[in-house]
């Protein structure tokens, strides 16, 4: 469920791996993940456009070594030394075998770092861009994805036509953890939380005020939900 509030070793058991670096192609064959920041000392440009319904991700630069001291300076790579993609490589082929083929786009479950040991669940989101562009004078990667209602469809479907939801600003989500205190409103829980809306988006409400997300548990979240008429 989008908006969920986990820790890092919940998000590795649920992927069934240790989630080492931030992009993760085709992760058990279907479906991707990556990892994204968007904090002031993220190390990657990621943002969020559209009011939620968009991401653009920054491909990854080249590992640092003995040879590459500074990866900031040197292009992000598309291919490894010994000539294999890399998962900027990976990905981009996925991109542009969508938009120039007409292939299903890519599923993608993104994670987004909000503080050390918190990381939110943004949802299914579909990998339908990708370019090349120089900036500080070296070739980066970006990747554009557009987010998808994850309750109504499985991965495995890669439907291309589904209902698409909006993601939480991150500078909201901070806002609402303080002020909730890390607790769900109901109950004072600590644990399976998520970001609720208290007027659902489905509803006219927003995701872009404070005032209209609130701390849930699952039990208050799904209890919420069932009684919406």
């Amino acid at each position: 469920m989008s908006n969920e509030i986990i820790s890092y070793l919940e998000m590795c058991q649920r992927e069934g791996t240790s989630l080492q670096k931030g992009m993760n192609f085709q992760l058990n064959d279907d479906h991707s993940v990556i990892l994204m920041s968007v904090r002031a000392n993220a190390p990657y440009q990621d943002r969020i456009e559209d009011d939620g319904m968009t991401l653009i991700y920054e491909g990854h630069d080249e590992p640092r070594s003995a040879k590459n001291s500074n990866p900031k300076s040197v292009d992000q790579p598309e291919f490894t030394s010994s000539g294999k993609l890399t998962e900027n490589g990976k990905f981009h082929r996925a991109a542009q075998a969508h938009k120039l083929q007409g292939v299903a786009p890519e599923p993608i479950r993104v994670y987004e770092k909000l503080r050390a040991g918190i990381w939110s669940y943004n949802g299914l989101f579909h990998l339908v861009d990708s370019w090349t562009q120089f900036e500080d004078g070296r070739k980066v990667f970006k990747f554009k994805l557009v987010a998808i209602d994850d309750h109504s469809i499985s991965i495995n479907s890669r439907i291309e036509n589904s209902e698409r939801t909006r993601v939480i600003p991150t500078h909201v989500k901070l806002e609402v953890w303080k002020r909730d205190k890390g607790r769900c409103v109901t109950c004072g829980a600590t644990d399976e939380l998520h970001f609720d809306h208290i007027i659902p988006y489905s509803k006219g409400g927003t995701s872009l005020k404070a005032e209209n997300i609130q701390l849930l548990c699952a039990r208050h979240n799904l209890e919420k939900r069932d009684k919406l008429v």
